[in-house]
């Protein structure tokens, strides 16, 4: 795993040890960024469920102005950590160290231009953390949000909190949800 582009290009991450975290693909975060890659620079980026981190720090490397990371597993957080320092990026990181729907609310932003969500994908997780940004004063209908799930999930439940997918990008065995507020 790796940082793909930007001022930390080439840089080895570390993942925690394990089957808790499900690190993303390179090649399918390099498809990701793709994507957005015009809306990163100087955009408040959150990667919620972050894991190793490799997902924000990314935008970080592509010049998002700062990043929030939302994880409450021991490790890694730990692994978070080391990789900001690595990438000498640990100035524009502000790592929370608590479970996603907990950290939704410490976020004090004005705006929240990204947020990628990558929850477990046979949790309820997603369904939750969606109903608390749906809500969250710093997600407007600019704001992109992207969920990382299985190819078989039901987001059925997005209309009732007033979000709608905008774009779907499917993968072998997952695929990435852009979501906005309706």
């Amino acid at each position: 795993m790796r940082v793909i582009a930007g001022t930390a290009r080439r840089q080895q991450l570390v993942a925690p040890d394990g089957y808790d975290t499900r690190p993303t693909q390179d090649i399918i975060k390099e498809t990701l960024f793709n994507m957005i890659q015009f809306d990163i620079p100087g955009c408040v980026f959150l990667d919620l469920c972050a894991g190793s981190g490799s997902i924000g720090i990314e935008a970080l490397s592509r010049g998002a102005s700062r990043a929030y990371f939302a994880e409450n597993a021991k490790e890694a957080v730990r692994c978070i950590q080391q990789n900001l320092k690595k990438t000498h990026l640990e100035d524009a990181g502000i790592v929370l160290k608590m479970d996603v729907l907990n950290a939704i609310n410490q976020i004090h932003e004005k705006r929240a231009d990204i947020i990628y969500l990558d929850p477990p994908y046979a949790s309820q997780i997603a369904q939750g953390a969606l109903a608390a940004l749906s809500s969250a004063p710093y997600v407007t209908p600019d704001t992109q949000i992207i969920v990382e799930t299985s190819l078989d999930s039901d987001f059925s439940f997005l209309d009732s909190l007033g979000l709608e997918i905008i774009r779907e990008k499917d993968y072998k065995s997952q695929r990435h949800l852009f979501i906005r507020k309706k």
